[in-house]
């Protein structure tokens, strides 16, 4: 069956012009004379599709994203993505690579079941972005004012929801710990052999099977490979609860991606993140102190399906010929992307700690093995010592105890320092021989870890005031 929605085209009815869905207010709007028109959209939960159904219906469930919609595919990315009229496609929002093929009525897919609308709207994505560009450690100077010139496009990302049931039989060993008293012999101080007892530690093994069952809800799996994985999950922090019914009005003024990664493609993924709580819940039956896994086999029932589309923000902007890409999340405003690295900056940073670094060093130096460094000077005990100024009668001699020289105590131990000045100086030397640009988006990632470790050191440390200036 095909899922409804409302199918239609968006005219402002009191001037005839573009009317966009407005995720300040949640109404379409004209662009032209500001008329407002609530989205007809209906109360009906966002209902699961079987998945068994689905795949033995011979996919007979498509339909277009609505009767109006056009599709085109970008020929730079080979991304295909649709829009609503008089929306033209303009440039691709992944690659930036301009549009200009004739589109086509949308090709005829596994209908959305659901669909989050955009909450953010486009200012306050470019703003978020802005913000996030100038808190980049280590980026060219004007970075943040050049991307302000570059364009931002709302799209909607497609992806899939599993629920299923799963029954895992296992098979494996649990361990559970005990002690035994165990003699041994050791040459005491005096050079006599000496007979002793300890406590040992050991493990007893036991063969163990069972079943384990686990029922998962909403496993979300993207059906994009336009967009860096590590980006989707920096940002994935999606309200599935506030989904809602499908309905074309939705789409007026942004972009839908059409999904790359089939339904059952994508539920070979949603498998693999269903793994690890499954693998959880077997140690957890199996016991005991230690577990052992040799097998698990699971079965997967009563699976259902969503197609839902989920919004972004997305824009592209160039710096020295290369391309970087930044996504908002259009429900809570998250942002992540690339950047560029400025490898003066980085090399400047470099110089400017290597002197502090020395300094630290030398006090870890220090700790470490305080031989290393040179020790107290100590008075020489058979030169005279000079008379003292005292109420001594004259002729009376001053005895002077010799102290032995005593060597330095070791300062407390701090690991957030300590571990601080580790990274910092592992910056340093990979900066010596740096070459890529992912060798330098290294070298800047241990310098903001060292800075923010040096900042938590604590105030009753000994290196306190020193990892202030540091950081």
């Amino acid at each position: 069956m095909q899922s409804q929605s409302n199918n239609q085209q968006f005219p402002c009815p009191s001037c005839g012009g573009r009317l966009e869905f407005n995720p300040k207010s949640g109404h379409l709007e004209c662009l032209y004379c500001g008329q407002e028109q609530p989205v007809s959209a209906s109360n009906a939960p966002v209902l699961e599709r079987s998945y068994e159904a689905y795949l033995t219906a011979n996919h007979t469930q498509l339909a277009a994203l609505s009767t109006t919609a056009l599709e085109v595919k970008c020929p730079g990315c080979h991304v295909q993505f649709a829009f609503e009229p008089p929306m033209v496609a303009g440039k691709c929002p992944f690659c930036d690579t301009s549009i200009v093929a004739h589109p086509e009525a949308a090709n005829p897919i596994v209908t959305p079941d659901g669909v989050l609308p955009f909450r953010v709207d486009r200012r306050t994505a470019q703003a978020s972005i802005q913000r996030w560009l100038q808190h980049r450690w280590f980026a060219p100077t004007g970075l943040h004012t050049l991307s302000q010139q570059e364009s931002i496009q709302g799209i909607y990302l497609p992806f899939w929801t599993y629920d299923c049931q799963t029954t895992s039989h296992y098979r494996g060993e649990r361990g559970d710990h005990y002690t035994v008293t165990e003699t041994y012999t050791e040459t005491n101080s005096d050079g006599r052999r000496e007979t002793k007892t300890r406590q040992v530690q050991k493990t007893r093994w036991t063969l163990v099977s069972g079943d384990v069952n686990r029922f998962f809800d909403d496993v979300l799996v993207a059906g994009t490979t336009a967009v860096n994985s590590k980006h989707l999950a920096t940002i994935a922090s999606w309200d599935l609860a506030k989904l809602v019914a499908y309905n074309s009005s939705y789409l007026a003024g942004f972009k839908a991606q059409r999904y790359q990664i089939s339904l059952k493609a994508g539920f070979e993924q949603a498998k693999a993140q269903m793994a690890d709580p499954i693998h959880s819940d077997v140690r957890r039956k199996i016991g005991g102190d230690e577990q052992r896994i040799n097998l698990i086999s699971t079965s997967y029932q009563d699976i259902t399906f969503k197609h839902i589309l989920l919004p972004v923000w997305v824009t592209t902007y160039h710096f020295k010929n290369r391309q970087f890409s930044v996504m908002v999340n259009a429900r809570t405003g998250k942002v992540t992307g690339d950047r560029p690295f400025s490898r003066v900056k980085i090399s400047l940073a470099v110089l400017a700690v290597v002197s502090a670094i020395a300094g630290i060093f030398g006090v870890k130096t220090y700790l470490d093995n305080p031989t290393l460094l040179p020790s107290i000077p100590t008075p020489n005990m058979d030169v005279p010592f000079p008379r003292q100024r005292d109420s001594s009668p004259p002729g009376s001699s001053v005895t002077v105890p010799k102290y032995p020289a005593s060597s330095p105590s070791p300062l407390p131990t701090d690991a957030t320092f300590y571990q601080a000045v580790s990274l910092a100086e592992m910056a340093v030397t990979r900066g010596q021989r740096a070459k890529t640009r992912e060798d330098w988006a290294q070298i800047a990632s241990l310098w903001e870890q060292a800075i923010i470790l040096m900042t938590n050191v604590q105030p009753s440390s000994p290196n306190y005031v020193v990892a202030q200036r540091k950081a």
